[in-house]
């Protein structure tokens, strides 16, 4: 079933590397004439350039209300704790599009269908829980104590945060924050209601383009963010292996 989902991308790469004018299998010949297409068109790079912006706006917000509620959530008992979990966590469980025709409906009443602040405020409270999973995860293991003894020898709670906290559970920050940017980065139905003209994303930009015109350069600019999106998740099953490695050794 996987090969089955997955097979139809094997064609990105010799589509996107194509010397025809249409997307077609098999290609007429090699040529990586598309991928100079896309560096040289504005409209591609405009769309690249607002991704990766509302990609790490998002990204550094949904950190800065994840982390504290994890810690919140994983060392507080308090009433109405589950249904706490359980509101954070419909962005996970509720359909994309409904949330995109509320966003929508909301921004439109207040002037905001347009703005990059509206689809970077959506896009972060997608990515919130995805940090509250990972760095709740990663408190599992935090040993609690560490806290009071930075607390006795004089420490102030940033210090003691930035010092000694955070790097233990760095792991699950980092993992967090790179799914949160996968998200934002590749999310298309929110950027499809909320974008507009030049500011459009990368993902919405393929999805006009194949509405509107089926060229190769779909295929390269497609063929990048497999790849991109690969080596950011290389990379957090890296630190995942580091973090596991660390923690045998502790035990040990």
């Amino acid at each position: 079933m996987l090969f089955y989902m997955l097979a139809p991308l094997l064609f990105i790469l010799p589509m996107a590397l194509t010397s025809g004018n249409t997307l077609q299998f098999p290609t007429p010949g090699v040529s990586f004439r598309w991928f100079a297409e896309i560096a040289e068109d504005d409209r591609w790079r405009n769309s690249l350039q607002v991704s990766l912006i509302i990609g790490a706006v998002s990204t550094l917000l949904a950190l800065v209300f994840g982390i504290p509620a994890a810690i919140g959530l994983a060392w507080a008992e308090f009433p109405g704790k589950k249904l706490v979990w359980a509101v954070i966590s419909l962005p996970i469980v509720m359909p994309v599009v409904i949330v995109g025709v509320a966003s929508y409906y909301f921004f439109s009443r207040i002037g905001m269908v347009g703005s990059r602040w509206s689809i970077i405020m959506v896009h972060t409270a997608m990515a919130v829980p995805i940090v509250v999973f990972t760095v709740s995860a990663s408190l599992t293991t935090f040993d609690r104590t560490l806290l009071r003894a930075s607390a006795s020898l004089g420490a102030g709670t940033a210090r003691t945060f930035l010092q000694i906290m955070l790097p233990l559970i760095a792991p699950g920050v980092v993992t967090g924050a790179i799914i949160a940017f996968i998200i934002s980065f590749d999310e298309v139905v929110v950027a499809s209601f909320l974008s507009v003209g030049d500011d459009r994303t990368l993902p919405r930009m393929i999805f006009s383009g194949v509405r509107e015109s089926v060229s190769p350069a779909i295929a390269a600019v497609a063929l990048l963010l497999m790849g991109f999106s690969a080596i950011l998740l290389a990379g957090m099953g890296f630190l995942q292996t580091r973090a596991q490695r660390f923690a045998r050794r502790n035990a040990a």
